[in-house]
């Protein structure tokens, strides 16, 4: 009877090592299915995924390794969800978690290859991710692991915009939502109707048209919500709230139409954002302006949300903190400007 194994163990980041330990596990009648390479400090970590032949032990798959150099070498048992490369493992796992969050925990256990994935604080010895702890007996946890275990709680855990009702300064009701594929034509239309100079501020560029290819990341942005401000059957605003890489940071934009702009369409709409951002744990918002362009500032101002602002690459940088007094009427001056 075949038995498949998961092995990881460190290896010399050099020409053939890797090739030699396969060659040496093929000599003890195995068979390679999968191959994980992460880098560590002094060389790489290696993980294979190997089908053994009748007879063969797991002592003997390990001094296979070690005879090639191979060194810290574990071995757990693998079932078929070990044969699929790491990011489409996340992906599924996030879709899992995404459709049910009570799956969260299973996510992640498949994710890291864990023994055990328990809600609570971490004692000594144990790793925490997020607000969870886990556990695994068989490998140490990698970086890279904990890195990709956290991406996908961001993910997960990241709080959907919610829709919300405003009436804008002359008593016009309004609603902002979240954006979505089905919007396209509506975002196009939004864009049809600004001006080149409120063209000009959100894109910096020349630009009197959006180019159908930008819609679905407009709406549907990778790393960030986007929120639409919509009267009637017209979207007449869109904000965008995106992660910028840093832990506690976001960038934010916005675009209002010229017909919407100085009536509070815009401060609305800020203040809608920084309640995400809220949510999502960000203590900075940050646009990028042109130089001599200040609504943003003057709307933030309205929404009752503190700037400061400095020149950096020729642009104007805007940081808003999230967290603010509450606001009066808002009005809005201008469109804001789009980050970068």
């Amino acid at each position: 009877m075949t038995t498949t194994w998961r092995l990881r163990f460190e290896l010399s980041d050099s020409p053939g090592a890797l090739a030699r330990v396969t060659v040496r596990l093929a000599a003890a009648d195995c068979n390679v299915l999968a191959l994980h390479v992460m880098p560590v400090p002094g060389g790489v970590l290696d993980e294979i995924v190997v089908r053994a032949g009748e007879g063969v032990l797991p002592a003997d798959l390990v001094d296979a390794v070690r005879c090639e150099g191979g060194k810290r070498v574990r071995i757990t048992l693998a079932d078929m969800r070990d044969l699929v490369d790491a990011p489409t493992a996340v992906l599924r796992a996030a879709r899992m978690a995404l459709a049910d969050p009570e799956q969260t925990a299973d996510a992640l256990r498949q994710v890291l290859a864990a023994d055990s994935v328990t809600p609570g604080e971490a004692a000594d010895g144990q790793v925490q991710v997020g607000e969870w702890v886990v556990r695994r007996g068989w490998a140490p946890f990698t970086q890279v692991e904990l890195t990709r275990a956290q991406a996908l709680l961001d993910l997960v855990e990241a709080p959907a915009p919610s829709m919300r009702a405003m009436l804008s300064d002359d008593g016009v009701a309004l609603v902002l939502r979240p954006g979505s594929a089905v919007d396209e034509d509506a975002v196009a239309g939004l864009h049809s109707r600004c001006s080149m100079r409120t063209m000009f501020n959100r894109y910096h560029s020349g630009m009197r048209t959006v180019p159908r290819r930008w819609l679905h990341r407009l709406l549907e942005p990778p790393r960030g919500t986007t929120v639409l401000g919509q009267c009637g059957d017209q979207v007449v605003a869109l904000g965008q709230l995106i992660h910028t890489g840093t832990p506690d940071c976001a960038e934010v934009s916005l675009l209002v139409e010229d017909a919407w702009q100085r009536r509070g369409v815009g401060a609305a709409l800020l203040g809608a954002l920084a309640a995400d951002a809220r949510a999502a744990g960000f203590t900075e918002l940050v646009a990028w302006c042109l130089p001599s362009e200040t609504a943003l500032v003057r709307t933030a101002a309205r929404a009752g949300l503190a700037t400061t602002t400095r020149r950096e690459d020729g642009l104007l940088r805007v940081s808003i903190k999230p967290r603010g007094r509450a606001a009066t009427t808002p009005a809005m001056d201008d469109v804001v400007e789009k980050t970068r």
